[in-house]
């Protein structure tokens, strides 16, 4: 008859990375966030505003100012019927002749117009009278 075999030896513990209370108190701190962020949720869409659905939001229109004098290009650029281009004439005029005293002064510029000038001027912010400019 063959000898017995011995049953191998218990597998060493398993070594864990948190105690049993400290499995407690993690489970604890993530029950507490998520009460926390539900009763946030709850809160703000029922006294709140509700949500955003962004397909059905409404649209707002912001007033888009610019001050002529102080702009640079890419700011220039943003008004209506004026490019890159036309917007780099503009910084360039400014630089070249000095500040718009008007914004007829803007006609200086090639490619600005009395079209061009009506397009964009309820975009311009107004500029001092040259009578309160030191200098005139």
């Amino acid at each position: 008859m063959a000898p017995r075999q011995k049953p191998p030896p218990n597998p060493p513990h398993t070594r864990v990375l948190l105690r049993r209370a400290d499995q407690a108190v993690v489970a604890s701190l993530l029950l507490v966030g998520l009460v926390a962020l539900a009763v946030y949720y709850v809160g703000h869409y029922t006294l709140g505003d509700g949500l955003i659905e962004i397909d059905r939001a409404s649209r707002r229109d912001v007033k888009f100012l610019v001050d002529i004098n102080a702009a640079d290009w890419p700011e220039l650029a943003q008004l209506p019927g004026i490019g890159e281009t036309l917007a780099r004439r503009i910084v360039e005029s400014r630089q070249a002749l000095g500040p718009y005293r008007d914004h007829r002064d803007l006609e200086r510029v090639p490619g600005i117009g009395p079209l061009t000038l009506e397009r964009i001027g309820p975009h311009l912010l107004p500029l001092a009278e040259s009578s309160s400019v030191a200098g005139s």
